[in-house]
């Protein structure tokens, strides 16, 4: 599951372009005084100037083996957002690493690392100082509902997803190593490793999954395809 598009609101809307552009140093282009698309790798993301708005978790791929330059590279420009005290976490059942900070809508932000993914790369960049340039794709999008059974079921039904990890009651995170949705049960878990309140933050969302693009929006705690 490959995501090539996420629209998604922002409440302190110059704060966030100025973010992407000047402290992430991703390409934004203009939509209207309202919207804006920002490319991350072979992604779009969306941003849509509006006074509803709740927090966001999102992460972004990297190259494998980056994980610890990434971490020098956004210790100047954010404030790492640890776990323990670590700064890195391990996740060693998916065969990732990943570090978190927030943008200026205090959205969670993430850095995801996958040792099995993106091996056409890593030769390429192994040499390379961490930049821009290796943040490679969206990789994930936290969805917060009352009912993980039923938006994994009608994920499943429509499109074919799988379940990666977790379980139908708290957690469970859908898709593949290339991209999740991280679905919660928002009365029963809070967003890792802030501990930050879930919401049920709506957005709209374009895949490709077997060579297909599909797309389908979360608002008011329903799933529909667009």
């Amino acid at each position: 599951m490959r995501i090539k598009k996420l629209h998604i609101k922002s409440k302190n809307f110059s704060e966030q372009l100025r973010f992407f552009r000047e402290v992430l140093e991703l390409p934004i282009q203009k939509i209207s005084e309202t919207e804006v698309e920002i490319t991350v790798g072979y992604s779009k993301l969306i941003l849509e100037k509006s006074s509803e708005f709740t927090p966001y978790h999102i992460a972004f791929h990297i190259p494998p083996q980056k994980i610890e330059e990434s971490v020098n590279w956004l210790k100047k420009r954010v404030e790492i957002q640890s776990f323990k005290d670590d700064e890195i976490i391990d996740f060693s059942s998916w065969n990732a690493k990943s570090t978190y900070f927030y943008d200026k809508d205090f959205n969670i932000l993430e850095f995801i690392s996958r040792e099995k993914l993106f091996d056409e790369i890593r030769n390429q960049v192994q040499h390379d100082k961490f930049d821009s340039n290796q943040i490679l794709g969206i990789a994930e999008i936290g969805l917060a509902t009352d009912e993980v059974q039923s938006s994994f079921n009608f994920l499943a039904d429509n499109f074919q997803l799988k379940k990666y990890s977790g379980d139908f009651e708290k957690f469970c995170a859908i898709g593949d190593d290339e991209g999740l949705i991280i679905t919660i049960n928002k009365n029963k878990k809070d967003w890792f490793p802030t501990n930050d309140k879930a919401f049920t933050s709506p957005f709209q969302l374009q895949f490709e999954q077997a060579k297909n693009t599909h797309q389908f929006s979360f608002k008011n705690n329903n799933l529909t395809i667009c």
